[in-house]
């Protein structure tokens, strides 16, 4: 079980609170074994490709750590893994994250955050420390593609690399194969050599584009700006795969 730095009293960290967009309670993408996957409203980015772009502003619902971790041991008979803090961007609600993985541990269960690394390591050092896996998103090589893809570029997340690395925590990587962005052998070569000297790096997932979240672009009133881009097919994946493993890069997906 991870370590966790977090000396207030359980009973205090129940009453933290946090912007809950949606909860997943059969997750089996987000991590390893079967996952509650708790999914906080809110991220700074402002990625092309996003599929939950209603996650990205609002209130969300407003949970209680507490009330939250007391829905979730409901369903502890069924979480081979544990649970997985998503988003939008679950670091920007780091006290919230935190307090919700000392509760988690203290009834067994272990967590995970899927991020994109977005705040100082500083800042998000508990939530980060107490979390069994960290699921980086690793949005492209180089700071001016991470630019363009979403209004960011990619400075934090490497900083949150770099932390995972000098604090030994095991982490997942997870890319996106947009065609026309990242699916090109010039991009995917840059990152497959930029990831290969971190030994915290258990595996590499590269995702390949789709579209269903298109339809809740219209709902928000938003743009979709990848109408023409094509999906990214099996073939290319298979490709994209080629060049992490002969770099030495575990690769799943």
């Amino acid at each position: 079980m991870p370590e966790t730095k977090n000396k207030t009293p359980l009973a205090a960290l129940k009453n933290v609170t946090g912007s809950v967009y949606h909860t997943e309670t059969f997750g089996t993408v987000d991590g390893p074994g079967v996952r509650f996957v708790v999914f906080l409203q809110g991220c700074p980015l402002r990625c092309v490709y996003c599929h939950n772009p209603d996650s990205v502003s609002g209130r969300g619902k407003r949970r209680t750590a507490g009330a939250l971790v007391k829905e979730i041991l409901q369903y502890r008979s069924f979480l081979s893994g544990g649970v997985t803090f998503s988003g939008g961007e679950p670091l920007l609600q780091h006290k919230f994250v935190a307090a919700c993985e000392s509760l988690l541990a203290d009834a067994g269960l272990s967590s995970v955050i899927d991020t994109a690394g977005l705040l100082r390591p500083a800042e998000a050092a508990e939530a980060i420390g107490g979390a069994e896996l960290i699921l980086l998103d690793i949005k492209a090589s180089s700071p001016e593609m991470a630019l363009r893809l979403t209004g960011h570029d990619n400075r934090a997340g490497l900083a949150t690399l770099e932390y995972c690395e000098k604090i030994g925590k095991p982490v997942w990587i997870r890319h996106v194969l947009l065609p026309g962005y990242t699916l090109n052998e010039t991009e995917l070569s840059a990152l497959a050599v930029l990831l290969r000297p971190f030994s915290c790096i258990q595996q590499v997932e590269l995702l390949p584009f789709h579209k269903f979240g298109e339809p809740k672009w219209a709902e928000c009133g938003r743009e979709y700006l990848l109408a023409d881009t094509p999906a990214a097919t099996k073939e290319e994946t298979a490709w994209a795969r080629e060049i992490f493993i002969k770099n030495g890069i575990k690769v799943v997906r």
